[in-house]
């Protein structure tokens, strides 16, 4: 579990599950190789924003990441910047694989993605301590 960040004058813990689905729900990530490197890729875009991976796993054809950020960046910054990278590099790495695959289409990723916040209590509990304010 996460722990609470303290900046300038607020305090806060943003944690995201956020999947992202291979185009066309391709079997890509079934080669080791092609999903160790995704998910080595994912960290150094990470890295250099200040984005941490607490959990990652991937299956055959879509990823799964448990996040922490803070409050300046956003969910869809945060997306736009792991598929941009990862889809570069991979295709720098597997041009030929990727090739057979999307023949015109330099892709890896659907347009889409699933977010979701992860908190550390349940709704029930925040609505009784909210009704319980004053």
């Amino acid at each position: 579990m996460g722990t609470w960040k303290s900046k300038n004058r607020h305090k806060y813990l943003l944690q995201y599950h956020i999947i992202f689905v291979c185009k066309y729900r391709k079997k890509l990530l079934a080669s080791q190789k092609v999903s160790d490197d995704i998910k080595q890729l994912s960290y150094e875009i990470c890295q250099k924003h200040n984005v941490i991976i607490r959990y990652m796993e991937t299956d055959k054809d879509h990823i799964h990441y448990m996040i922490e950020t803070d409050p300046m960046m956003s969910v869809s910054k945060i997306v736009n910047l792991m598929k941009s990278y990862t889809t570069y590099h991979v295709w720098k790495k597997y041009p030929g694989y990727l090739q057979k695959q999307f023949w015109k289409e330099h892709t890896f990723w659907t347009d889409g993605y699933f977010a979701c916040s992860v908190g550390n209590v349940s709704e029930e509990m925040l609505r009784n301590y909210i009704e319980n304010q004053g």
